[in-house]
C-alpha cells in the first residue's frame, strides 16, 4: 500500500504541498494581500486561460504528441473573434460559434499532418506556431483590434450572481458524493475490493469543504468569475471523456503502446486527428476568454502560452512519454503556475527571475516524472 501511494500519488501529494507552500509564503510576504478575496478572484481568472489550454494539451501529450502552436493559435483565434466583433459587428453567439469552429479546423489541420502524413508533431506545430502568428499579423495589419463589445466582455469580465453560484457549487458537491456512491456500488457489483467507506467519503467531504470555502471567498468580492465557471464545466466534460468514454481509453492506449493499440483494431490515425481537433476547440475557448478579458485582439496575444500549457501539464503529472496524465492534475499545475506569476508580480520580482523560477520548477517536475517511472 505504501509503495503504491509513493508511485501513483507522489506527484499529487507534491502538488498539494507545493500549493500550500506557495500560499503560505506569498501570504506572509505580501502581508495577507495574496489571499485577499480580490486577489484570489483575479488569480482564478488568470488560471482559467492556462487551465483551458492545459485541458486540451493533456489529451495531446497523453497520446504521445506535442503541440507548440497553441500560443499562436490562441492569438489568431482571439484576433478573429475581435475582428468579427469590432469590424463586422457579429452577434456574440455567432462570434463564439465561428471562433470555436475555426479552432476545430486548425486543430484538425495539425492532426491531419501528424496522423496521416506522419510528420512529427514537433515539426508540424512548430510550423503552425510561425504560420498562425504570421496570419494574425496579416489579418490585423499589425495593429490592436479594439475595443470589443460589452456582449463579448461578458465571457471574460463578468461574474455569476451569488444565488446562481451557490446553486452551481451545491450541485457539484452533490455530484461528488453521488460519484463516490456509484463508484462503490460498481466495484461491489464486479467483486472489486472497496476502500473503507469512511475514507472515500472523507475525501469527498474535503473537496466539498474546499469548494464551499472558495465560494465564500469569491462571494465576498464580486461572485464567481464567468471564466472559472466555463473552465469548471470543461473540466467535468473532459474528465468524463478521458475516463468514461471509448475515445478517452483509446487516447491513453495510444500513448501507452501505439502498435499494440493499432493491432487491437483501433483507428490510431483518426483518434490522433480528433485529439488535435479537441485541442483546437479548447484553444478557441481560451482565446475567447483572453480577448474578452483584454477587451481587444492583439498581434502579440498568446505569446509563449504554449510553454505555460505544457508546463502546467507536466507539473500536474502528465508524462511526456505519453499514456499518463489527468485533467485535474493539469489544472493543479496551471494553478501553481498562475500562483507563482501572481505572487512574484505582487512582490515586484524582476521578470528574468520569474522566468528562471518557472523554468526550474518545470525541470524539477520532469525530473520527478523520470524518477517515478524508475521507481515503478
Amino acid at each position: 500500500m505504501f509503495k503504491r501511494i509513493k508511485t501513483s500519488q507522489l506527484q499529487l501529494l507534491a502538488m498539494v504541498a507545493a500549493m500550500l507552500f506557495i500560499v503560505v509564503f506569498f501570504s506572509i510576504a505580501t502581508e495577507g494581500a495574496f489571499i485577499s478575496p480580490r486577489n484570489i478572484s483575479n488569480l482564478l481568472r488568470q488560471t482559467a486561460i492556462v487551465g483551458v489550454l492545459a485541458i486540451g494539451m493533456v489529451f495531446v501529450i497523453v497520446s504521445a504528441e506535442i503541440d507548440l502552436s497553441v500560443g499562436s493559435m490562441m492569438g489568431l483565434l482571439g484576433g478573429i473573434a475581435a475582428i468579427l466583433d469590432v469590424w463586422y459587428h457579429f452577434p456574440i453567439g455567432l462570434t463564439i460559434l465561428v471562433t470555436v469552429v475555426a479552432g476545430l479546423i486548425l486543430g484538425l489541420f495539425n492532426g491531419w499532418w501528424v496522423a496521416y502524413q506522419r510528420v512529427p508533431s514537433f515539426i508540424v506545430t512548430l510550423a503552425g506556431m510561425l504560420a498562425f502568428r504570421g496570419i494574425l499579423v496579416g489579418l490585423t495589419d499589425g495593429v490592436t483590434v479594439a475595443p470589443t463589445s460589452s456582449a463579448l466582455a461578458v465571457v471574460g469580465q463578468s461574474y455569476i450572481p451569488s444565488g446562481w453560484g451557490v446553486s452551481a457549487v451545491g450541485l457539484l458537491c452533490l455530484g461528488l458524493v453521488a460519484r463516490v456512491y456509484s463508484r462503490r456500488q460498481a466495484r461491489h457489483k464486479h467483486g472489486v475490493v472497496n476502500q473503507t467507506a469512511k475514507f472515500e467519503y472523507a475525501k469527498a467531504l474535503v473537496a466539498v469543504l474546499a469548494l464551499l470555502g472558495m465560494l465564500l471567498i469569491l462571494d465576498s468580492y464580486r461572485g464567481i468569475p464567468t471564466p472559472i465557471l466555463v473552465m469548471g464545466g470543461l473540466i467535468l466534460i473532459a474528465t468524463y471523456v478521458a475516463k468514461r468514454t471509448s475515445f478517452g481509453r483509446r487516447v491513453y492506449a495510444i500513448g501507452g503502446n501505439i502498435e499494440a493499440t493499432r493491432m487491437s483494431g483501433v483507428n490510431v490515425e483518426r483518434t490522433k486527428m480528433l485529439v488535435f481537433g479537441l485541442n483546437g476547440m479548447m484553444v478557441a475557448v481560451a482565446a475567447l476568454i483572453l480577448t474578452a478579458r483584454l477587451g481587444a485582439g492583439s498581434p502579440a496575444a498568446g505569446n509563449m502560452a504554449e510553454l505555460d500549457a505544457i508546463a502546467a501539464c507536466v507539473i500536474g503529472g502528465t508524462s511526456l512519454a505519453g499514456g499518463i496524465g489527468s485533467v485535474f492534475g493539469a489544472i493543479m499545475g496551471a494553478l501553481i503556475m498562475a500562483s507563482l506569476d501572481n505572487g512574484m508580480s505582487m512582490l515586484d520580482v524582476p521578470t528574468f527571475w520569474q522566468l528562471i523560477v518557472k523554468g526550474a520548477i518545470l525541470l524539477l517536475a520532469v525530473w520527478l516524472d523520470v524518477k517515478t517511472k524508475k521507481a515503478q
